[in-house]
């Protein structure tokens, strides 16, 4: 199975380094960008689970180490 992880910060919370990176592209004279998120992007291989426990496994590694809950928000896709 492999599984494709999206974390991004929740709606709300300041996102320094995307302001950074907005200045940037605005110094750039990219100014139709209005708003930049930086967020991560994990790729993980499992072994040995039906699709539906990797879905119940790769939820629980987000809740539990991926993801700080708190400030950010995930989403995740499993294929096989």
């Amino acid at each position: 199975m492999n599984a494709k992880v999206y974390v991004t910060l929740k709606t709300g919370v300041l996102d320094s380094q995307g302001k950074a990176v907005k200045h940037s592209l605005e110094t750039l004279n990219f100014k139709e960008v209005t708003d930049v998120r930086i967020g991560k992007f994990i790729e993980l291989k499992l072994e040995g689970v039906t699709k539906s426990e990797a879905e119940k496994h790769v939820k629980a590694m987000c809740e539990k180490l991926l993801a700080n809950t708190v400030i950010e928000s995930y989403k995740f896709e499993v294929s096989e």
